[in-house]
């Protein structure tokens, strides 16, 4: 009695333990978890399909019998009729016996038949059903997948992004990117200014000069 409730313990604490790790493995990887279930699904659908093909193939024997069974009985029919009517008895009374035989294996082939049918049809549905769950259960772990992959984006664009991440290495690369691309547009600017100051104060004192000039052109037409 000790021993049985000590491994009823030990049983439980294994079972718990496992849950447990469950638990935390679907926590951590969801999808991995899902892929792990659909696996087992895809290979409890492909042995519902082999029952599936194995009562079809049971079907077409059972039929195969059955109208063998029929033409039998059939043809020893017309032969007690035609023994009968030549006063044949002995041969009248073998053909009807095997008549009757044929006509009730015939009888029971027909009746499982019909059973068989109903099978295959319930069996039909029923893994249709689970073909199409698959599908739907395959389409739900792309849906999670593209959940996940936007998740994680958004995760690492955010830690790229903030200032006050906690990993701040991402984020002053940018910023001494920033400085550099400032520092060199401020070096290009003053090296164009540096080397067009000569042209562009030239060409400001002929403007200015044909100012005046156009001024002085302008009084004396006045005058």
């Amino acid at each position: 009695m000790r021993m049985t409730n000590l491994l009823t313990r030990i049983k439980d604490m294994v079972v718990a333990d496992l849950n447990e790790a469950m638990a935390q493995q679907e926590q951590k990887n969801p999808i991995s978890l899902l892929n792990q279930y659909l696996r087992q699904s895809e290979q409890e659908t492909e042995k519902v399909g082999k029952l599936v093909e194995r009562q079809v193939q049971l079907k077409e024997a059972f039929t195969k019998e059955y109208n063998e069974a029929a033409e039998l009985a059939e043809k020893r029919k017309y032969q007690a009729d035609i023994a009968l009517k030549a006063g044949e008895t002995e041969l009248y009374q073998f053909t009807l016996a095997e008549h009757q035989q044929y006509s009730e294996r015939a009888e029971r082939l027909r009746s499982s038949l019909e059973q068989i049918n109903e099978q295959v049809d319930l069996l039909n549905r029923k893994y249709h059903e689970m073909q199409q769950k698959l599908k739907d259960m395959h389409i739900r772990r792309m849906e999670l997948m593209g959940r996940e992959n936007v998740t994680r984006a958004n995760i690492k664009m955010n830690k790229l992004l903030d200032a006050n991440s906690v990993d701040h290495r991402s984020y002053s690369k940018f910023k001494e990117i920033e400085t550099y691309l400032d520092g060199l547009e401020q070096n290009i600017n003053n090296s164009y200014y540096r080397n067009t100051i000569d042209e562009r104060i030239s060409r400001l004192e002929r403007e200015m000069a044909e100012q005046e000039n156009k001024l002085t052109l302008s009084k004396d037409k006045q005058d």
